[in-house]
């Protein structure tokens, strides 16, 4: 605002209200004296919940950056769209409790910013930064934005690796890509989050880089546990654990997960290591984003979910990629509304991944655990030039024995295994057993079922289907090969 003469400037605090900021300029005028307010401070004029609108009368802020609502600046939002020159709406990204009409904003200049870097090592923390396990602060840490645009096509590396897990029923028909997303899809209590913590303990004990877990949306409980698993394990000092849990506002289980991905790619490209990503549960950040697009006054798209839900997928998932440098390894649950893997949300991450490990409802009824689905679970990695011919041929005959038993089923179920030809009945002789050998059972929860847990090489899992699929055990009951690790030289 242009003021008469220019005598001793006064400055005003960006703690002033509203009414004060503008008495203040009053009082300078007719005092004949100038006034510079920040052109960095605005005030809420509007408040619907986690969604604040902010007015500031001079520098508008730019997308996505960082304010600091109320008189200590505890309240973090993030502008998430411009309505007029002079007004933006952002949404908080913590609790607005306390904040009304009137409330001052300071503009940060800049996006909101994590700590990275190896102080993060053996730490918990929350979408912010900030320490959650009782343990010294990262004050002083060195920070990074949140939004980092993904590495162009020029400096990525295109690699075929398989890389190993130790569980039969991925190794064998779904192998995971080194650099690569995986996914684990199923529906509710079908054993995603249990899958997870076995691929942590099998993988990350023998995990030469950093391993960074991303919780978003899930039970606070999840957490404690899992710190104490990897604490038990011996390797959570090489791990980095973030938290945006269930109870937190939409806006920061839609943050939480750009938080994590910030810090993976700073020891990728800064520290030269390669990082193993595992976030659970990729559709709890889809339904934060459809919450906030709801909060923002968004007209939703199919099945209610966000307009913008593929390109808020792609800013995530594209990040995650192999560099000359380094690589990002990640291994995603995906929890599918319904068990519809016609969801749009399902829909979406699968374009995104190099393998798919579905986990079936039926298999998980059957007691078959893992549950995963052999015939609908896929990956990039089967080919013969990338797992070698013998991985390759055993695999295909495995499906389509398993396939052929699917077909059958219906026929047994009316008419008997009595009415099936020689063929048929060696093909469900088969199947069930191959069935039962896919189970496997797990060191988490090996305090549950009594079975102790046990790590099978690719190896290991050939040749035991292949002495299935030869007949070996023929004459042999099906229970002997339920929740066994590979099969010893000689059944007696």
């Amino acid at each position: 605002m242009p003021f008469l003469n220019k005598k001793k400037p006064i400055y005003a605090s960006w703690k002033l209200t509203p009414p004060a900021a503008r008495q203040l300029q009053h009082d300078a005028i007719m005092d004949n004296t100038t006034i510079e307010i920040e052109t960095d401070v605005g005030h809420v004029v509007a408040i619907r919940g986690s969604v604040l609108d902010v007015h500031f009368q001079n520098r508008l802020p730019a997308m996505n950056h960082e304010l600091r609502i109320g008189d200590d600046g505890k309240v973090v939002a993030e502008v998430a769209s411009q309505l007029d020159p002079h007004t933006v709406r952002a949404i908080a990204i913590n609790s607005p409790r306390g904040i009304a009409r009137g409330t001052l904003a300071r503009n940060l200049g800049r996006p909101m910013q994590v700590p990275v870097g190896k102080p993060l090592l053996g730490r918990v923390l929350d979408v912010f930064g900030n320490a959650i396990d009782g343990r010294e602060s990262l004050d002083g840490v060195p920070r990074r934005s949140v939004h980092q645009s993904p590495p162009s096509v020029s400096h990525r590396v295109a690699r075929s690796e398989v890389f190993t897990t130790g569980i039969k029923a991925i190794d064998l028909l779904s192998p995971l890509e080194r650099g690569g997303k995986a996914g684990l899809f199923g529906g509710a209590g079908v054993g995603k989050t249990v899958l997870i913590t076995e691929l942590i303990h099998n993988i990350v004990g023998g995990h030469d880089g950093i391993s960074l877990f991303c919780g978003i949306g899930e039970r606070c409980r999840e957490a404690e546990e899992l710190y104490r698993e990897m604490g038990d394990a011996g390797v959570r000092e090489n791990t980095v654990m973030v938290f945006g849990q269930m109870n937190e506002p939409p806006g920061a289980r839609f943050r939480v997960g750009h938080a994590a991905m910030t810090m993976a790619e700073s020891f990728r490209d800064d520290e030269k290591q390669d990082v193993l990503l595992l976030i659970d549960n990729i559709f709890r950040f889809i339904q934060a984003g459809m919450e906030v697009s709801g909060l923002l006054g968004q007209l939703p798209s199919r099945v209610g979910y966000q307009p913008s839900l593929a390109n808020d997928l792609a800013e995530l998932q594209e990040r995650i990629c192999t560099t000359a440098s380094a690589a990002i390894t990640s291994v995603q649950a995906v929890y599918v509304p319904a068990d519809d893997f016609t969801d749009p949300s399902a829909v979406h991450t699968f374009s995104h991944l190099s393998a798919s490990v579905v986990l079936s409802r039926k298999r998980a009824s059957e007691g078959l655990y893992p549950a995963i689905d052999p015939l609908k679970s896929t990956s990039e990695m089967m080919l013969p030039g990338v797992v070698g011919e013998r991985h390759y041929q055993t695999a295909s005959r495995v499906r389509q024995t398993l396939a052929g038993y699917e077909e059958l089923k219906d026929i047994i179920a009316m008419l008997g295994m009595e009415e099936l030809s020689r063929k048929d009945r060696l093909t469900v002789n088969r199947a069930r057993r191959l069935e039962r050998f896919l189970t496997q059972p797990f060191f988490t929860t090996q305090q549950f079922t009594g079975h102790e847990g046990q790590m099978v090489s690719i190896e290991e899992t050939l040749e035991g289907c292949e002495r299935i699929l030869a007949d070996e055990f023929e004459g042999r009951p099906e229970r002997e090969l339920y929740m066994i690790g590979r099969i010893p030289g000689k059944i007696p």
